[in-house]
């Protein structure tokens, strides 16, 4: 169940929200130009399916969606716990960074955390299964699946480079461990 829990970013035991309520959730996102959305996708894919399988299934919403978004390219990122780079992907998307194009997501299965660290507080956006969230370019964001990522997300990109981080080279992620 998707969910969102909001911090001041000074202070990490201080619980300032917590809700699964989804309507809340795109709410309090959208307040900071984050777009959030459940959708109800009638695609089933096996837990087995390839990347081309995937991109196939959902060929209709993504011609949508980057039609929307003026995106030119999209993919799949596929974790799982036995994935040889999990915990080297982990570290990296773990410290915080921005990029200067939308970052926009769906995920097709599992779940993950973006984390969002704007407006002097820390938004925990709890994503699963049929959650799209568009983060804003150059918001200052890290995400975290766990120790043992288990999640198949699709990927859309205005940048033909694909995913570029620029890195703030804080250590905040560090005070607010969500997975």
């Amino acid at each position: 169940m998707s969910g969102l829990r909001i911090f001041d970013d000074n202070a990490p035991g201080a619980l300032m929200l917590e809700t699964d309520d989804a309507a809340l959730i795109a709410e309090r996102l959208r307040a900071i130009g984050v777009r959030f959305e459940r959708w109800d996708s009638p695609v089933t894919l096996p837990p087995d399916a390839d990347a081309d399988t995937i991109l196939e299934a959902y060929r209709p919403y993504l011609d949508k969606l980057m039609g929307e978004t003026g995106a030119g390219s999209a993919d799949v990122i596929k974790m799982t716990p036995d994935h040889p780079q999990a915990g080297a992907l982990r570290e990296k998307f773990l410290n915080e960074h921005l990029h200067t194009e939308d970052e926009v997501r769906f995920f097709v299965s599992g779940s993950g955390h973006f984390v969002l660290h704007t407006e002097g507080k820390i938004f925990d956006a709890l994503c699963t299964t049929g959650d799209l969230i568009s983060v804003p370019a150059n918001t200052r964001h890290w995400f975290d699946a766990g120790e043992h990522p288990d999640f198949t997300a699709l990927r859309i990109f205005t940048d033909p480079s694909g995913w570029v981080a620029h890195f703030t080279g804080e250590a905040i992620s560090a005070r607010f461990p969500v997975a």
